[in-house]
């Protein structure tokens, strides 16, 4: 059986879940299921970032103690599961067990490439990352409109250097797989400006003894970093060498990383650095999306327009807007949220061109006492296939949505509520079916639907209620 490893990234706790943590989750879901749908081995990870200086600064300014404050955030992040059916096999925390062990086996067995130094440089907490002088305009961070600060400490450093060229072959000889292609060439040419050796500690004082202690030296806690990458491989029991690490890292050609596009450095060139000095196997893909922005503006918590991803379900419903994040942001780019675009899709593609269709069927179909026996599992769509295996997921809705509007006007034309049950029969059986394979092709976006949409096609056919009924506000 072919296997697949699919991973997103795993999101700081400072903050509740906005919407754009809402997308990267729907998107790796809609793959997942999608290869389950094809009959692959899938293990499908998710977690939170719990080692961040960050946190330590939010549960001070919330005056609640740093392991109460992580619990409540992680809480939140880990709803999303169940508020957008989202499959993933399992959670990591960074604060666990599970994931210590993994990180400080990861930390000696790269150990021959971390040396102590002392350093000075621009550090954004925000990122949790270090920044080259004149990086950005006044050394002002853009992702977080703060000053760099100016750095000075005893750390470990990673000797990423010495893996310049290693990384560099890989990724240009695609054997990592960056998606989009120009996300491939930026890194390529950030690698092409030189890799620096990075820190990846931090004293212990500065964390407040929050992380996970450096082993052999009390002193120091690992950078986030080094410490949050490792997730990847500790959620697969990385530390005892489990059959699950090494099904699916070890022995798996499929690994695929779902991240934003302001993270792309740290995993395609710290991670796949510290993989090689530890005589690892990188990752095979990186598939990288882009933001969302809502009304056109960056989301901000000053402007007042962060959108709440479980108010978007109660309002629209979950398939609804795991429809609008699939089909409306650009699957490899920047997209737009707008409550009007929001709702003229809900009315438009979903209410009337899908649920009007499906109505008008079964409830012919009922009055004539139709019974189908055929059930669909398999289609033949290498065009759609395609789409979703390259992570265009609007790409490949919009290739559903032609089988749906052409459904649409099959019925019209033919009008079969014209017609009488003798001279429809054949029609209406044959375009049940058809919908049967529509409800297949949409599962893995919007699920909810799609199993409906296949039972009311199935047996005996009856009625169904309306599938995205009038919004109420």
């Amino acid at each position: 059986m072919k296997k697949i490893l699919i991973c997103t990234s795993i999101p700081y706790v400072n903050g509740r879940p906005h919407i754009g943590h809402a997308l990267e989750y729907t998107q790796a879901d809609t793959l997942a299921r999608f290869y389950r749908g094809k009959q692959y081995d899938v293990f499908f990870t998710a977690g939170s970032d719990e080692n961040a200086i960050k946190n330590v600064e939010s549960a001070e300014k919330a005056a609640i103690p740093v392991h109460e404050f992580i619990d409540q955030q992680t809480k939140a992040f880990q709803q999303l599961k169940d508020v957008y059916h989202i499959t993933y096999d399992d959670f990591i925390r960074t604060s666990s067990p599970l994931h210590i062990k993994g990180s400080q086996k990861l930390w000696n067995l790269c150990s021959h490439d971390i040396y102590k130094k002392s350093y000075e440089g621009l550090y954004c907490t925000g990122c949790e990352a270090f920044y080259k002088d004149g990086e950005f305009p006044d050394n002002i961070c853009p992702a977080h409109n703060r000053k760099l600060e100016v750095i000075i400490e005893e750390n470990y450093f990673f000797a990423l250097s010495k893996y310049q060229q290693q990384i560099h072959d890989l990724i240009e000889q695609d054997k990592i797989r960056i998606v989009p292609e120009f996300r491939k060439q930026e890194v390529l040419r950030f690698i092409d400006e030189g890799l620096e050796d990075f820190s990846i500690s931090r004293p212990e004082k500065r964390t407040k003894g929050w992380g996970i202690p450096v082993p052999g030296d009390a002193e120091q806690r690992m950078y986030v970093w080094f410490d949050a990458l490792t997730n990847y491989i500790s959620i697969l029991h990385f530390d005892t060498n489990d059959a699950l690490f090494e099904n699916y890292w070890l022995n798996n050609q499929n690994k695929v990383h779902i991240i934003g596009k302001d993270i792309v450095r740290f995993h395609a060139i710290y991670w796949v650095g510290m993989l090689l000095s530890a005589n690892l196997p990188p990752p095979s893909q990186l598939f990288v999306h882009g933001f969302i922005t809502v009304d056109g503006k960056k989301m901000s918590k000053t402007i007042g327009n962060v959108v709440d991803p479980f108010d978007l379900v109660t309002t629209y419903g979950v398939d609804a807007v795991r429809y609008y994040l699939l089909r409306e942001i650009p699957s490899l780019d920047d997209g737009d949220y707008s409550n009007n675009r929001m709702e003229q899709l809900y009315s438009t593609d979903l209410a009337n061109e899908l649920g009007n269709l499906v109505l008008r069927l079964t409830t012919l179909a009922e009055k004539d006492e139709l019974h189908i026996d055929t059930e669909t599992n398999v289609y033949t769509d290498e065009v759609l296939d395609q789409q979703i295996m390259s992570y265009q997921f609007n790409l490949a809705l919009e290739h559903i949505w032609l089988s749906i509007k052409a459904l649409n006007k099959e019925v019209d034309e033919f009008a079969p509520w014209k017609k009488q049950p003798v001279e429809r029969a054949e029609f209406l059986t044959n375009a049940l079916q058809k919908l049967s394979v529509i409800a297949l092709k949409l599962k893995p976006f919007i699920p909810t639907t799609a199993y409906i949409i296949s039972q009311a096609v199935t047996g005996k056919i009856e009625k169904i209620a309306p599938l995205f009924p009038r919004i109420q506000k």
